[in-house]
């Protein structure tokens, strides 16, 4: 094939990108190129150019050789060396990780890394998931909920530094998109002035993406000129860390420890000073936060030893047997409900791209659009065509050299916006209840009181994540003393006037 005049490169350049797909076994690709236009066969030339094809048949080869294993699949509950809980630990347990946390990010040594990819599709919006609004009074958006709460735990951690120590107490926030997120997400912020934070503190982010491949491993051209692709799940984090700036940036700030999570719960403690101050003084260099399982049925991937090594397991792949075996205190043994919520060190971070080429990547068979090499007809298939290859947060598990998990309170941290409105669980409804339930409680476990229907789903109360946190700084306000409903509380000063 000789080298189109329109493209800006040799022809060796061009003649050596071609073998390297021969060798590969992947130059049908190069099948319609002569028939291309000028910006066709640059965009294709483009996207085959920055593809390292190796890499996507070595994946190819480990996610067959991984599912193939995932039929014998031997499961061990966690020992108790990995495993705490707060349900359990001591107040000064509890007291010391939370000084250790607040600490760290009084030092500046905590950032916080959120995987917010997802669009709101199911939730019948075109906006990033992370854009939506569960109507609570204020209309605030789990992004502004989540800034909110970076906010206070910078003022809170400012108590933590010496008077004479005039630097501002900074978590910088790395914020994880996909192609279709990522200019409407950017642009949600600087609409929003940054919620209250500062620009420069906000790192956005692209998660990678990998080709689809037939079933025998061939990459799918969607068009004559364009390979189709789709995102690698939340666990291509570790490669966009890597290569788009986010490891170069920690390491310059000199922030050791980062707290990862899903932007869809509403609850996220965003860098939780108790987790981090536990995997912090546990050594751990991945830590994993979970729920226990509300039941041995529900449907959830828990974290458990596979095969030896550490990793989660889904509901599907163990027996009912299993689901429901109980410890001799009455727990599930399997019961370590994965909720997305991480920690990682910084060295482990580091560290990921030595063993990225081990990870095995999971299947989904997906019904892809593909040209038809023969014909060059593009074919919208009515069954699944091909599959798309994905790797999961999780993924990295079994490569932690001491890897911990905590186990909190469901109702305090826990509620996933999955579903649409109207599904009952895990839907817009649900995440409002529950966010309203646990202000409630804030204000009563400080020892005031609340006058008015706090099941009714009209009701009008909110406590700022900027008041509290978790529920700290409003005992001296409120004790002894009523709120009464309506009561939208976004400053301590609101507080003061609405207890009484």
């Amino acid at each position: 094939m000789t080298i189109p005049s329109s493209l800006p490169i040799s022809e060796t350049e061009f003649n050596e990108l071609k073998a390297r797909y021969q060798a590969a076994g992947q130059d049908h690709l190069f099948t319609f190129f002569e028939q291309l236009g000028h910006e066709e066969q640059q965009s294709l030339y483009q996207q085959l150019s920055e593809l390292d094809v190796d890499s996507v048949n070595q994946i190819y080869q480990n996610a067959i050789q991984g599912a193939a294993r995932q039929e014998e699949c031997h499961v061990e509950p966690l020992s108790e060396q990995v495993f705490d809980s707060v349900l359990k630990a001591s107040p000064s347990s509890l007291k010391h990780w939370e000084t250790l946390g607040l600490t760290l990010i009084a030092q500046g040594k905590v950032a916080v890394v959120l995987m917010a990819g997802g669009q709101g599709t199911r939730l019948g919006s075109n906006d990033p998931k992370g854009c939506y609004d569960i109507h609570l009074p204020s209309k605030k958006s789990l992004f502004q909920l989540q800034a909110e709460r970076i906010l206070r735990l910078q003022a809170l951690a400012r108590q933590y530094k010496t008077p004479s120590d005039a630097a501002a107490s900074v978590i910088p926030w790395y914020i994880m998109t996909s192609g279709p997120t990522h200019q409407p997400t950017v642009a949600f912020f600087e609409k929003n002035g940054y919620f209250g934070l500062q620009k420069e503190n906000i790192y956005f982010f692209e998660q990678g993406t990998l080709p689809c491949l037939t079933m025998d491993g061939k990459i799918i051209l969607e068009s004559k000129s364009k390979v189709a692709i789709a995102p690698a799940g939340n666990g291509s984090i570790y490669a966009a860390i890597q290569d788009k700036g986010v490891l170069a940036d920690l390491k310059k700030r000199g922030i050791l420890y980062s707290h990862c999570y899903g932007v869809d719960n509403c609850l996220v403690k965003v860098a939780d000073p108790v987790f981090l101050g536990y995997c912090v003084s546990k050594q751990t260099d991945c830590g994993v936060k979970v729920v226990g399982k509300a039941a041995p049925e529900e449907p959830v991937g828990v974290v458990c030893l596979r095969n030896g090594k550490y990793g989660v397991v889904e509901y599907s792949e163990i027996s009912k047997e299993i689901s429901e075996r109980r410890q001799p205190d009455g727990s599930l043994a399997f019961g370590a409900a994965n909720i997305v919520n991480h920690f990682f060190s910084t060295d482990f971070l580091e560290r990921v791209p030595t063993f990225a080429s081990q990870l095995e990547y999971h299947i989904a068979k997906k019904k892809i659009k593909y040209v038809d090499l023969q014909s060059g007809e593009q074919v919208a298939p009515t069954s699944n065509s091909g599959m798309k290859l994905e790797c999961f947060v999780f993924d990295v598990f079994p490569y932690a050299n001491n890897l911990s998990v905590l186990e909190v309170d469901r109702k305090e941290e826990f509620s996933p916006l999955k579903n649409a409105p109207g599904a009952g669980a895990d839907c817009p409804e649900t995440s409002r209840r529950d966010i309203i339930a646990q202000q409630a409680r804030f204000i009563i476990n400080a020892g005031g009181h609340i006058v008015g229907d706090l099941e009714d789903p009209s009701v009008q109360f909110e406590v700022s994540p900027w008041v509290s946190y978790g529920g700290e700084g409003i005992q001296d306000v409120v004790q002894n003393k009523t709120i009464t409903l309506p009561a939208i509380i976004e400053t301590k000063e609101d507080l003061i006037r609405l207890a009484k």
